[in-house]
């Protein structure tokens, strides 16, 4: 089969664990909307308060994870993915590794017995999400786990390969070695901008890992704070997308492409010195649900028709398409079937 584990993901595979939340516990934990921040000590108790306080839901997430499963989801396509990451050894990731089959992604954790399995708390207020993330197992993934036999065979089985800058801040080593292979191999590696905290405080292993990106994803306040981060004096975000495509590469196989989402505002995509302008699906504020894994969906959503080899038109309407069905529903979940074409 030609798709065979064609797109891998490697990330931090956490639980999210989602509710609707008012302004106090927003206040009380210092917690800003449409951010997404790691859990410090203050942060802790929140867990065991939102599920007692709240009706809390419990879905497989983490970045990359849904993303993976997204993508999996719109080619329907027996093993088309896999997906790399570290849980712990409890109840949290059997259910995890029960979720991620289900989604029929070939999921290979490795299992850390020191660390339960991670958490992402997930705030939803007025449709918009807040995520506070307690990574615990997912922060312990190695390198050694990546270089064993049937693990690497993943990588080397691969076409595409994506990683949320989120695992910057876990194993920027086997960033580094998957990314390596990957320039050596002419295959085609992607990577997002994820937050502002992975622009701003983990600015050295980002900056490593860029020249190795053939396309880089992210949002607009994201961008704005790349730019911000490295000078640019821009807030522009066409300007800002042109400068991230033109930064150096470290193989000239692939020219970069950067694409950066906006919410309700046209998809910027920037290529050969150019901007283009996608325009999103609109939908009624009594449709949405909450925003969380939206920018997940929408790089899943494009990740399954590049894997297919579809213009970059298609491949932004992909990802248009899955984030506009994924803001209907709780977390990043989905129907049966898709009904794109």
């Amino acid at each position: 089969m030609a798709y065979e584990g064609i797109l891998l993901g490697m990330g931090n595979p956490l639980l999210d664990i989602s509710a609707v939340v008012d302004e106090q516990f927003l206040e009380k934990y210092d917690i800003k909307l449409n951010n997404a921040i790691l859990a410090e000590d203050n942060h802790l108790p929140m867990y065991e308060e939102m599920a007692t306080k709240y009706n809390v839901e419990y879905i497989a997430g983490g970045a990359t994870q849904n993303s993976i499963r997204v993508a999996q989801w719109m080619l329907q396509i027996p093993g088309a993915t896999s997906y790399i990451g570290s849980i712990g050894k409890d109840k949290f990731g059997e259910e995890m590794k029960k979720n991620s089959k289900l989604a029929g992604v070939n999921v290979n954790y490795y299992e850390d017995d020191s660390a339960p399995t991670g958490t992402c708390a997930v705030c939803v207020d007025g449709g918009e999400r807040s995520l506070v993330a307690n990574l615990s197992a997912a922060n312990c993934y190695k390198s050694d786990h990546l270089k064993q036999p049937e693990i690497w065979s993943l990588v080397e089985k691969a076409k595409y390969i994506y990683i949320a800058g989120f695992f910057l801040t876990v194993s920027p080593e086997s960033i580094q070695l998957v990314a390596a292979h990957a320039a050596a191999n002419n295959k085609v590696f992607v990577m997002n901008l994820s937050a502002p905290f992975i622009c701003e405080f983990f600015k050295d292993v980002q900056e490593q890992a860029l020249p190795y990106v053939d396309y880089v994803f992210g949002n607009e306040t994201e961008a704005r704070t790349f730019s911000k981060v490295h000078g640019w004096e821009t807030d522009n975000v066409e300007e800002i997308a042109i400068k991230i495509s033109q930064l150096p590469k470290a193989s000239g196989t692939h020219k970069r492409i950067t694409v950066i989402s906006q919410g309700a505002d046209p998809v910027v995509v920037a290529e050969d010195g150019k901007v283009k302008l996608f325009p999103v699906i609109l939908l009624p504020k009594e449709k949405l649900v909450d925003t969380n894994g939206a920018g997940d969906a929408f790089v899943g959503g494009f990740l399954s028709q590049l894997v297919l080899e579809r213009p970059i038109e298609d491949c932004v309407r992909a990802g248009c398409y899955a984030s506009n069905v994924i803001i209907q529903r709780s977390g990043c979940t989905y129907p049966e079937k898709p009904d794109f074409s």
